[in-house]
């Protein structure tokens, strides 16, 4: 849907803020980003959050901007730079949560619900089951033990209920009472942080306890919680937003419609994650994606098919793992999802349950439905949903609506089976039944008998949608990914580790179908939230083009000859995971400058906490809530002495030898992601070798030295990758900036198919008929079956085509040579003159 009725951003640029890197920082860098060539700066969010956060999603207060990056008035200041620049602003919005906090009194409207319960003014902006146990009272899982043990530390002082740091209001009246009635006396109960998993009673973030969900479907809530936001867009100072987690909202395409309204049609993309051949509902009021789709396209584009056929041989044989421990990409999946859903997600389940319950206790004909029949049909129906979450109750897309609704209808053929007694697998017709916000036997919402709308049965559609999208994305992106690293460039966010590898045509048809749906969506390679940078990813892909070697090297780094008596064991999983990282982070990676300027930190106090993060994420040996400490310390102790140790020698020598096919990746997905259909988001640095692995590592402060300024401005001769990178990026977004009719909405777009032996190597498109890109794919294979050969590209007819990072000129109508088009770089940008 073409959404924007406002200037669409032709580039942006992610700006990661946090108190090392506030306002005025970003305003140091406008003049370097503008000559870059990007249109607007894309700020991570601004409004109030917890002390210290580097990232700013455990929003504390909506009404003001956060004071550690400057406040309104460096927001303020960094608009007016970035104007005379030439820039605009794009925020990123955190619609679905709000941090529980530490002091809670930094969260006002939170505060206000614990102090005076159901019945404050705030009582309706948080999802809270008040009848889902405790008493009546909402959970708070913030002890560190059990609350027998945890008396002694809890005083009253002040009026207030003191816990070390933490602060609790006291509801009035009782702040004279015993402490043990005091406690029973408050609306809130204070209990072991282990409890959240099973006996929580509000809606959070998927599994994080700390971010609360926000009722943001209630229009007092979406006018409180948007005023400020809002307001600086009427006013000029953001232009754009980026919509964190829409997933998580009750109705995100009424949420979307409110929001245009608000906005007045500013440029909005939605951090939605699809899968497969999943599709963006037509009826959203947004441009379109932050690009998670693209850059599965993009990166399956550099994927050997039969490379990562064998390298999963190979990967066999060395881990040995068991079907569901990463042995089948299907049944990881499967066992995980069950895990997640039987214990991290045990508390959204339940809830689920008991409203099932009340709903088939008063339907016409009540079902007599036992609790575990109804627990084992919610979790069955669930763990076979194939996306993130259903819009069976979408009103603005039918089509996509009825789609998913078939959808749940084989979901839930699926789950019957799993009932050994036919009569109890009835169970499931009445959670599919809620599911679709069907009152069963009653027709649509209503209470079966007098069409009166049920409140029980949209709830229960609501949140059993939320929280299949929680747990999809616990159990693919934070537990499978971890469990089947056999190309870990393949696990990356939108990704399909299973089917790793796509063809030209494939992603020919994705950009056919952006231009003409979403053409003004966005499109991404790194982000904030990437496991590992588009760089490293690239250099891993190489290793489906050359399994055997993989093969040989981790051999020789593993059998001994290679390795130091000192090298401590781990098991198999850990070491393959552990040596393909440090390959793509690449062996000089402590040597060399970072992306921005800044020298990188030792690589092996990179790679060991990244490591570790992928076996507690992984969950099999050791977790993040059951650590193995002993364990840890010996996969950290192994990271330090192997991969980060003096045996290195082979990978260096790989690293080496794959460098000119590493290049060819890199340059190569980096003019695809400028060029294609949609807006491009760089992340900060990432216009330079940029190598990253998972948060934490990618949210270090970047720092914009002057020199980088003056090299983009230097006309001269790249001299080594990262300049060659610089040059491309800046070319192709000075390009997108100066000529946005090319490449937005009302552009084409159009394939380029080469001719010859060597035809599939080559992947080319046209943008209205006056760009041309064409860029090198699986280069390796390309120089193993004896290189170009004849292979020919004609170039379109009209006027001559000038090569715009080497200036050569081409007379177009006319069938070139590829081995000549891209011979002095691996990729070519044409401009029609």
């Amino acid at each position: 849907m073409r959404q924007p009725s406002s200037p669409s951003p032709t580039a942006t640029y992610r700006l990661q803020l946090q108190p090392d890197f506030p306002f005025a920082a970003a305003e140091r860098a406008v003049p370097y980003l503008a000559a870059l060539g990007v249109s607007h700066l894309h700020l991570s969010p601004v409004l109030e959050a917890v002390p210290g956060s580097g990232h700013g999603y455990d929003v504390t207060d909506h009404s003001a901007v956060r004071a550690e990056l400057g406040g309104e008035d460096g927001l303020r200041a960094l608009a007016a730079t970035a104007r005379a620049h030439g820039l605009g602003l794009v925020v990123d919005l955190v619609p679905n949560h709000m941090a529980v906090p530490a002091p809670l009194s930094l969260n006002g409207p939170l505060w206000e619900v614990l102090r005076d319960g159901p019945a404050s003014r705030y009582a309706r902006w948080f999802d809270i089951d008040w009848h889902g146990g405790h008493g009546g009272r909402l959970l708070l899982p913030l002890l560190e033990g059990r609350i027998g043990d945890e008396l002694p530390r809890l005083r009253v002082e002040g009026g207030l209920l003191r816990y070390g740091e933490q602060r609790f209001p006291l509801r009035p009246g009782t702040e004279r009472l015993p402490l043990e009635h005091l406690l029973e006396a408050q609306w809130y109960r204070l209990a072991w942080w282990r409890l959240a998993r099973t006996e929580l009673n509000y809606r959070r973030f998927f599994t994080i306890s700390e971010l609360i969900g926000v009722r943001v479907e209630d229009p007092e809530v979406f006018d409180a919680t948007h005023r400020t936001v809002l307001r600086l867009i009427r006013e000029g100072v953001v232009d754009g937003l980026r919509i964190d987690h829409p997933d998580g909202l009750v109705d995100p395409g009424g949420y979307l419609a409110r929001l245009r309204a608000g906005t007045k049609g500013c440029w909005t993309v939605v951090e939605k994650i699809l899968t497969g051949a999943e599709r963006l509902p037509e009826g959203w009021a947004c441009a379109g994606t932050t690009g998670y789709d693209a850059l599965r396209h993009i990166d399956g584009l550099f994927v050997c098919p039969q490379g990562a056929g064998r390298l999963f041989s190979h990967y066999r044989d060395f881990v040995t793992p068991l079907a569901d421990e990463g042995g089948d990409w299907e049944e990881t999946v499967r066992r995980a999802a069950y895990e997640v859903v039987e214990h991290e997600l045990a508390a959204e389940v339940e809830r689920l349950v008991r409203t099932a319950a009340r709903i088939s206790g008063r339907v016409p004909r009540p079902g007599d439905h036992a609790p575990w029949a109804l627990r084992q049909a919610v979790r069955e129906l669930l763990v076979r949903l194939p996306v993130y979450r259903p819009y069976a109750g979408d009103a603005t897309d039918a089509a996509r609506a009825a789609a998913d609704t078939v959808m749940l209808g084989r979901a839930a053929e699926r789950a019957r089976a799993t009932f050994r007694v036919p009569e109890e697998a009835a169970a499931v017709d009445l959670v599919h039944d809620l599911a679709l916000g069907r009152f069963p036997y009653g027709g649509e919402g209503g209470d079966g008998g007098d069409g009166s709308p049920d409140p029980d049965v949209a709830g229960f559609a609501a949140r059993f949608a939320q929280t299949a999208s929680a747990l999809h994305a616990k159990s693919v992106e934070d537990t499978a990914f971890y469990r089947y690293p056999v190309l870990l460039s393949a696990c990356e966010v939108g990704g399909d580790p299973g089917e790793p590898a796509l063809g030209p045509e494939t992603f020919h048809e994705y950009c056919a179908r952006m231009q003409r749906d979403w053409p003004e969506g966005g499109t991404v390679l790194s982000t904030h939230d990437t496991k590992r940078s588009a760089d490293v990813r690239a250099r891993i892909a190489v290793l489906s083009e050359c399994p055997d070697r993989w093969r040989d090297v981790l051999g020789a780094v593993t059998d001994g000859r290679e390795v130091a008596d000192d090298v401590v064991p781990v098991d198999p999983m850990v070491a393959w995971t552990a040596w393909q990282t440090a390959f793509g982070l690449g062996t000089s990676a402590a040597d060399n400058p970072s992306a921005t300027g800044t020298p990188s930190d030792d690589g092996r106090e990179r790679l060991a906490p990244a490591v570790l993060k992928a076996v507690r994420e992984a969950g099999l040996r050791t977790s993040w809530t059951e650590p193995d400490a002993v364990y840890e310390e010996r996969v950290a102790e192994f990271v330090r002495s192997g991969p980060c140790g003096p045996a290195t020698g082979q990978l260096a020598a790989l690293d080496s030898e794959m460098a000119p096919h590493i290049r060819a990746n890199v340059l190569g997905a980096t003019l695809l992601h400028l060029t294609m259909p949609g807006v491009p988001d760089l992340y900060q640095g990432t216009e330079r070798e940029y190598a990253a692995l998972v948060d934490p590592d990618n949210r270090r402060p970047p720092h914009f030295d002057p020199a980088l300024r003056a090299e983009l401005d230097a006309h001269a001769a790249p001299a080594d990758p990262s300049a060659e990178k610089l040059l491309l990026t800046a070319t192709a977004l000075r390009l997108r900036r100066a000529h946005p009719e090319w490449f937005g909405a009302a552009a084409s777009y159009a394939p380029l198919v080469a001719e010859g032996p060597a035809a599939e190597h080559c992947v080319a498109f046209v943008r209205t008929g006056r760009v041309v890109t064409a860029v090198t794919r699986l280069s390796l294979r390309l120089r193993e079956t004896g290189g170009w050969w004849d292979t020919m590209l004609r170039l379109p007819a009209g006027g001559t085509w000038r090569e715009a990072l080497t200036g050569r000129t081409l007379p177009g109508g006319r069938a070139v040579a590829v081995d000549t088009l891209l011979t002095q770089w691996p990729v070519a940008l044409l401009v029609r003159e």
